[in-house]
């Protein structure tokens, strides 16, 4: 496959022995972007910090400290307080869990089904820390998540886009990068799995241009779960 022999060339590995999928949360196995878009365009507008939903998509990923941060050097010209940035954050929790709730994400379940059936380990890296979406993993997808093969934002000192949580996901399985494949919607999450030298499928569910994605770096692009699973492509083999 030419996507798998562009991945060793750039990354100097001899193999590709996929024993591990790394998912994303948000935007891979939830449609929750839309509700997380609205709840940050609402929350800085109130605190007068102005990001649009679109912006959001593309912080994406983050920690919300960090995003925080970046929005009050902007505006503000200095990182916020510790208070401010729990303040800002509650804030926007509290909006986002009075949202309605998340769907699934069309075809994260058959997806997961087939990594599965393959006997690959299923990990969760998420840039999210609210207790809500994380509490709904085993509600809507029994018998698929460990809690301890779940990275958030609580586990790593630096969130997407810097690698720390996807090379974390890689310790807590106990696999080398060129033995995992992670599934990412977010540029920084692509940019993230790609710095941590992990082949990377990008799923476009949300607004932006597919080249936000490609750009970062990913492996190979789909234009939904469900085009994932259609695809069949890294879960009927075992080595490259």
């Amino acid at each position: 496959m030419q996507a798998v022999n562009l991945y060793l060339k750039k990354q100097g590995f001899c193999t590709f022995t996929p024993k591990a999928v790394l998912f994303d949360m948000d935007g891979v196995l939830f449609d929750s972007m839309p509700n997380h878009a609205r709840s940050w365009a609402k929350v800085c507008t109130e605190f007068g910090l102005n990001m649009t939903e679109q912006e959001a998509y593309m912080h994406e990923g983050r920690t919300g400290n960090a995003t925080i941060n970046i929005l009050t050097q902007r505006y503000w010209n200095r990182d916020a307080t510790p208070d401010e940035v729990q303040r800002i954050y509650e804030e926007k929790c509290r909006l986002f869990n009075a949202c309605p709730e998340a769907p699934k994400m069309p075809g994260a379940h058959e997806v997961l089904q087939k990594v599965k059936a393959a006997g690959l380990t299923i990990v969760v890296v998420t840039g999210s820390g609210q207790k809500s979406l994380l509490d709904r993993l085993e509600h809507n997808y029994p018998g698929y998540f460990s809690p301890d093969l779940i990275v958030s934002s609580k586990d790593v000192k630096h969130g997407k886009p810097n690698p720390e949580p996807y090379l974390m996901g890689l310790a807590k399985v106990g696999v080398k990068p060129n033995e995992a494949i992670v599934v990412e919607n977010a540029p920084l999450g692509v940019r993230a799995a790609v710095a941590a030298q992990i082949f990377t499928i990008a799923v476009n569910t949300g607004p932006l241009p597919e080249s936000a994605l490609l750009y970062e770096g990913a492996n190979m692009l789909f234009t939904c779960m469900d085009a994932l699973d259609d695809s069949n492509c890294f879960f009927k083999h075992r080595e490259f």
